[in-house]
């Protein structure tokens, strides 16, 4: 999959799931758009649906589809986290290993590699760190490191990793920005050129759509400030090494803002398959827009 993404200077979107809509939404978009979908669960997402719902939900999505979808573990902190994903049945598993120190961070790579690979399973790292918050994930600004590129290899040579998420300006949440959105380009291209047909993945990239804010806002939420990554900057990522692109915070923006204007609308109405069903709507037709506009991975099956 990402051999085929580096190549067409494209990536693949690795969209958060947390219940059967979700996955609904998310899979109708890449049938639509024939597009390649990494589905991928963190331990909240665990921890609220259960492993082996979670599982269920997405063989289910894989039979009834036929669609070549990858399942992977985001933001395995241990060990015991990626060992369980690996027996269970994912196909790709994270270990971030980032709030470690750089020999500790290798050393826990590296085991979660020989137990994963012994087993057919791929191994995404992270070298750097996100400011920002995604369920367990909590990195304060002054805390965010950027990934350095000589790191970056050695890293890499010595973990025997698959992929590796790098830090350059990204954040987790809807709130990546305060001013103007930046992301470190020139760091970007030097890890490409320093590590060539290597998967790098983009952490924190949802773009917080603003009409989604909008709609939340309208409907009684509270977004103020909500901030993303711009499309065209997710966009020109996928054209230096960036095979993966995560969006996690415009999923559940599409869902609850859909949510909140049919209830608003609809006051009556208590059945949740009332506005469970727009939502998932909203959801296929967001990442839709994301492989076809963004990601640049639509016809790429």
């Amino acid at each position: 999959m990402f051999k085929k993404a580096y190549e067409g200077h494209y990536a693949v979107g690795a969209f958060n799931v947390n219940n059967m809509e979700i996955i609904q939404g998310i899979v109708a978009a890449a049938q639509q758009e024939k597009s390649p979908l990494i589905l991928q669960v963190s331990a909240g997402a665990r921890k609220y649906a259960n492993h082996i719902y979670l599982m269920k939900l997405v063989e289910a999505a894989i039979e009834d589809t036929g669609l070549p979808i990858c399942l992977h573990l985001d933001h395995g902190e241990d060990f015991d986290i990626c060992k369980a994903c690996i027996d269970g049945g994912f196909t790709s598993v994270m270990i971030d290993g980032s709030k470690h120190p750089f020999e500790e961070n290798i050393e826990m790579t590296r085991r979660v590699v020989e137990y994963a690979h012994e087993r057919g399973v791929v191994v995404e790292a992270e070298l750097g760190r996100l400011a920002g918050v995604e369920d367990a994930v909590k990195v304060n600004t002054k805390d965010a490191t950027y990934t350095d590129p000589d790191q970056a290899v050695e890293f890499v040579e010595r973990t025997g990793c698959d992929s590796l998420a790098i830090a350059i300006g990204t954040s987790h949440g809807a709130y990546k920005f305060k001013g103007k959105p930046e992301l470190d380009f020139a760091r970007l291209e030097k890890n490409t050129n320093m590590l060539p047909g290597y998967p790098l993945v983009l952490h924190g990239a949802s773009t917080v759509i603003p009409s989604f804010v909008e709609e939340c806002n309208k409907y009684g939420g509270k977004l103020d400030g909500a901030q993303g990554v711009p499309e065209d900057m997710l966009l020109q990522a996928g054209k230096f090494g960036v095979c993966k692109i995560n969006i996690d915070t415009d999923l559940r923006l599409a869902m609850t803002a859909s949510i909140r204007k049919h209830l608003v609308e609809n006051p009556g109405d208590f059945d949740p398959r009332q506005y469970l069903k727009p939502a998932r709507q909203a959801i296929q037709d967001m990442v839709a827009h994301k492989m076809r506009d963004v990601l640049n991975s639509s016809n790429r099956l």
